[in-house]
């Protein structure tokens, strides 16, 4: 599954065009990788997002199609969430 596409249903991003312009600037890795929003997700992929001042990692739990609203945390576990400096 594509990165923009698995942060608009797992809920992190709002919209696949903003998540698309996050990835384009940057502030996204995968695995340690720069991540573009074409990048494809695997499970198991530990994601690092920076958001603002907070940079959040997560671990990709299962890839899904469509899911509810309340189900969208299922799809990842966060590891560690930090300020940046």
């Amino acid at each position: 599954m594509r990165l923009d596409k698995f942060l608009k249903i797992s809920r992190l991003i709002k919209r696949r065009t903003l998540a698309k312009e996050v990835a384009d600037q940057g502030r996204i890795t995968i695995n340690g990788n720069q991540a573009k929003a074409s990048t494809n997700v695997a499970v198991g992929d530990e994601l690092t997002i920076q958001f603002g001042q907070k940079l959040i990692t997560i671990q990709v739990e299962s890839l899904r199609e469509t899911v509810r609203k309340d189900e969208a945390a299922t799809l990842y576990s966060v590891k560690k969430e930090e300020a940046v400096k």
